[in-house]
């Protein structure tokens, strides 16, 4: 699986300090894989304070009588772990 050099160790060898928790969504958009990144990135952040890293952990599609339908992203989300 791709990891993002930027992205959680990169934080941590940084010294970055804190905890972070990690959580996983699934976005959904009938045009694009970006834009069901964006939806689930926008919806997330509503309830999820300070998200760092969006990191895109599958790319799936949804097929209805054998034509594309929906674009969904899956995206593991870390966010700073208290205050």
């Amino acid at each position: 699986m791709f990891r993002d050099p930027g992205g959680e160790a990169a934080m941590a060898e940084r010294g970055a300090g804190g905890v972070y928790k990690v959580v996983e969504v699934i976005g959904t958009s009938g045009t694009s894989w970006e834009d069901a990144a964006r939806n689930a990135v926008k919806t997330a952040s509503k309830s999820l304070r300070d998200l760092r890293i969006a990191e895109v952990t599958k790319l799936d599609v949804k097929v209805e009588n054998g034509k594309v339908t929906a674009f969904r992203t899956r995206l593991a989300l870390s966010f700073k772990y208290g205050a």
